[in-house]
């Protein structure tokens, strides 16, 4: 299976990029890989925090009725 990469810019605060570099150059990695180790936490996180999932499915719901409506 081929794994695909997705690329996407984002714009960091002067400050908060350099404490990027800081904090990856001294975990020898890349800014890009502590990105991605960043977002892997707290997607993780989100998945398993009940108010954001309890959220997360009022809205999915809403989505869903708002596509039927739509539909007809």
């Amino acid at each position: 299976m081929k794994s695909w990469l997705k690329q996407t810019t984002v714009r960091l605060p002067d400050g908060l990029a350099d404490e990027a570099e800081a904090v990856a150059r001294v975990q020898g990695t890349s800014v890009n890989q502590l990105i991605i180790d960043s977002l892997k936490t707290e997607i993780e996180r989100a998945r398993t925090d009940k108010n954001f999932t309890s959220r997360a499915k009022r809205l999915l719901e809403r989505d869903k009725e708002l596509l039927e409506r739509l539909a007809r």
